[in-house]
């Protein structure tokens, strides 16, 4: 990435900004203004997250909002009520509260002398989902936004449930929140009130993960914040973001596909990282795509913005699978619509012999998994950090029902979602299913390309599902994540099923054995034709951002997982170790650190053993002062319920100033 270096001649910081909510709640802004803002008012571009602006996020935030500052803008980076140094108490997320506050702000900034009155949302990840909810509340001064990573159904698409399916980043995300919700605020900020509003914090804590468990169905509860409930409500103009590696890949095609205000989409091969930051490489210069976009919708500047492809996504080439990508090869390519117009189904068949372009006489495979099928799955939601793309697909292959086709004549792309339609039976009224596509090279290397998972109970219906009756004959849909992907020629494409998909998904309460009907079971590609216009497109600009401020780093950031198996008990363990480092924010002299562990262990025979328990610790001080909180949480389940310990404490240097411990127990209610 190229810096630039941002002076105050240009640029005026503002180190907190209070915004006042009409319930005397104040939250706390950074803000970044053009220099000559007094006399000459802008547009404003609003980020609203709860990670913490002081500390949290602020080596990024200096990448990119004083960037945008230097080119006309005022950026205000907005702490979400009961975070960071805002006022209130943080309760859950994307609740009806935070979007009203943000109306508010919303407001509060338009009338600000320094504003035109005329303001931008963008956000990746948390950032995304509240620009879009904010968005379909429809205030008048929102005239634009840019999610990135993001989802606009937080049911069937975000990490708690896929598929109907309990993912286990539904307990991951909890802890990792309540880690990041944890700390005080900067006493330098809100002054000696900073130890009533830390201790007022952890007392009144959310659960978040029982939160979510006590949500097993599409209710009410999902619905609220889920923008495809209504895209009509949307009216600003979107340009949507998102990468391949990502768990949010499925949303941007979705809008394309809905909106109908002026909408652009933009998906590489990334994880859950900005496009200008980006792993896997390429990063491109997303921040000037996302300046013509706010010149275009604030300033009324037509720099291009909507001109080319509507839609533009990366092509993925293939990789060795490994669990970290430094690069993923590939080339773009663009769409006029979507749905492509240039896209054609190409229908394989499930034969006993393999994937074939006819379908072959029915035949009966039964298949039961052991437990730990999935360990090669990476994490659900990657990162790029090293250690959370799936790899190598080939013992989860030894243990799944697999059907793979003849090596390619010839290489062909797809670009969409995959799906597969199955005709099955299960011995048990509960069972869940995992089917990975994955791209077989002539050495046996095992890439997966993309995958579901269908909780079969949930096959017709998310809002009302209903138990399997054994033995009765089904046929069900499993839609892929959306994808762009070249198979080579003389590879082989592999359908790869599963009874279990562990740690991603957690386990029914029963094994289960299913029986597939070959034959008439058969995948749907979205394949689509290579086409003279993509070698046309214009090349992105090379990534840059302003020049962040000092950082020292006290102790690095490191990854690491570790995979063990014990024959004795036919137990497999899979622990990760994020330790996210320490470092000083030389500015403020403000110290901050985060260390989180995972441990899962199932047993091949018992899903019942499943058994996941996290662990972090996370530290904000300076010279003097320091804080540190711990928290501790286990999840299992016995047939009929959840159950799901949690501890969290608090220390003003070494004194223990808080502590608690709940306990709670969740009907499972076909999850």
């Amino acid at each position: 990435m190229r810096y630039i270096d941002v002076t105050p001649r240009e640029v005026r910081e503002i180190e907190n900004l209070w915004i006042p909510m009409s319930d005397g709640v104040r939250l706390a802004a950074r803000v970044w203004l053009p220099a000559d803002v007094e006399t000459t008012p802008v547009p404003a571009i609003v980020e609203y997250l709860p990670y913490r602006k002081r500390d949290g996020t602020a080596p990024r935030d200096e990448i990119m909002h004083p960037w945008f500052a230097r080119q006309g803008y005022a950026v205000l980076r907005i702490d979400i009520r009961g975070t960071g140094e805002s006022d209130g108490r943080f309760v859950d997320e994307y609740i009806k509260q935070e979007q009203d506050d943000a109306l508010e702000a919303l407001r509060w900034i338009a009338s600000q002398p320094w504003c035109t009155g005329k303001i931008g949302m963008m956000g990746i990840s948390w950032g995304g989902f509240n620009a879009l909810q904010i968005a379909a509340r429809r205030p008048p001064e929102l005239k634009a936004i840019i999610p990135a990573c993001f989802t606009d159904d937080r049911y069937a698409d975000d990490v708690h449930y896929m598929g109907g399916c309990l993912l286990s980043d539904n307990s991951t995300w909890a802890s990792a929140m309540t880690c990041y919700a944890s700390p005080p605020p900067d006493p330098a900020i809100v002054g000696e009130r900073w130890r009533s509003m830390w201790l007022d914090r952890l007392e009144n804590m959310p659960l978040l993960a029982v939160n979510w468990m006590e949500h097993p169905r599409r209710d009410a509860f999902w619905q609220q914040g889920s923008v495809c409930e209504n895209y009509a409500d949307i009216e600003c103009p979107v340009f949507a973001v998102g990468g391949w590696i990502d768990a949010y890949s499925n949303a941007v095609p979705r809008l394309l596909a809905n909106l109908k205000v002026p909408c652009k989409g933009l998906v590489g091969p990334w994880a859950h990282t900005w496009p200008h930051n980006a792993r896997p490489l390429p990063a491109i210069g997303f921040l000037q795509e996302c300046l013509a976009w706010w010149d275009q919708w604030l300033k009324g500047i037509d720099r291009g913005a909507m001109e080319g492809p509507r839609y533009r996504v990366w092509v993925m080439d293939r990789v060795v699978p490994r669990a970290y990508q430094e690069e993923w090869p590939g080339r773009w390519i663009g769409e006029p619509s979507w749905p492509s117009p240039h896209t054609e189904t190409r229908i394989l068949h499930l034969n006993e012999n393999g994937l074939g372009a006819k379908p072959a006489p029915e035949r009966a495979l039964l298949h039961r998994s052991p437990q730990y099928v999935g360990s090669a799955a990476g994490f659900w939601c990657p990162y790029g950090n090293g250690v959370d793309i799936a790899f190598d697909q080939r013992e989860d292959d030894a243990r799944s029902l697999c059907f793979d086709t003849e090596p390619l004549p010839a290489a062909f792309d797809i670009v969409g979602a995959p799906a597969l339609e199955l005709e099955l039976s299960s011995d048990k009224p509960q069972t869940q299913i995992a089917v990975r596509l994955c791209a077989v090279d002539a050495n046996g290397s095992s890439l997966r390309v993309s995958y579901g998972v269908l909780n079969l109970s949930h096959r017709d219906s998310h809002v009302n599902p209903t138990a399997l009756t054994p033995g009765q004959r089904y046929r069900v849909r499993v839609q892929l994540n959306d994808v762009g992907y070249r198979f080579l020629s003389g590879h082989r494409l592999r359908v790869a099923i599963s009874t279990a998909y562990w740690p991603t998904i957690w386990p029914q309460a029963e094994a289960a054995t299913i029986t597939v009907h070959t034959g008439s079971s058969r995948l749907a590609l979205p394949a689509r034709p290579r086409r003279a216009e993509d070698n046309q497109l214009p090349e992105f600009a090379p990534a840059e951002g302003a020049m962040p401020g000092p950082v020292a780093w006290i102790r690095k950031h490191d990854a690491r997982l570790n995979l063990s198996y014990d024959p004795a008990q036919d137990e497999a363990t899979y622990a990760v170790d994020k330790d996210e480092g320490v470092y000083r924010l030389e500015a403020i002299g403000l110290e901050t650190g985060a260390h989180l562990t995972e441990r899962y262990r199932i047993r091949g025979d018992d899903p019942l053993s499943a058994r996941a328990d996290y662990a972090w610790v996370a530290s904000l001080g300076r010279s003097d002062w320091h804080t540190r909180t711990k928290g501790r949480s286990s999840f299992t389940a016995d047939a009929k319920n959840f159950h799901v310990t949690i501890e969290l404490d608090g220390f003003e240097g070494d004194k223990p100033v808080f502590n608690k411990r709940w306990e709670r127990k969740i009907p499972r209610d076909l999850a």
